[in-house]
């Protein structure tokens, strides 16, 4: 279940990166690299300096982060532990799973976000409130 999931279900996946006589692509080719369907795509910059983003959890959505330029730091928290991942390669993305509080911190000035979702927005799927988060992990306990 969702509210089960700790910050050891997170995960650091390489993506496909090739480099030819004009630089580097690096893609995300479904299922052979995330485990889910991608059903939006965002992205995330002119992050000014010291602001944090994130800041809530989901219930059931599936989310691969990507630092496309510049890096950043994600906190990673599922109500007892707590890990801290940094992106700055664009060829590495952070998968995290339902049920995980994030944090992103320590923009840096060039920094942009690419975010790959398994659902489409539904505002209703986001936990907000970390104490209300602390109550739906509790729920399997």
């Amino acid at each position: 279940m969702n509210h089960l999931n700790t910050v050891y279900d997170c995960s650091i996946i390489e993506l496909k990166h090739i480099l030819n006589e004009i630089g580097y692509v690096s893609s995300v080719e479904g299922a052979s690299n995330i485990s889910f369907d991608i059903k939006r795509v965002y992205y995330i910059s002119e992050i000014p300096l010291d602001v944090t983003r994130g800041g809530h959890g989901h219930k059931c959505l599936k989310q691969l982060l990507v630092a496309t330029t510049g890096s950043f730091d994600i906190i990673l928290d599922d109500g007892l532990n707590k890990q801290v991942c940094t992106l700055n390669q664009p060829y590495q993305g952070l998968l995290i799973v339902p049920g995980i509080w994030r944090e992103i911190v320590n923009f840096s000035a060039d920094a942009t976000c690419l975010v790959l979702a398994s659902l489409d927005y539904d505002e209703t799927e986001y936990i907000r409130d970390y104490d209300e988060f602390l109550k739906f992990k509790k729920k399997d306990y």
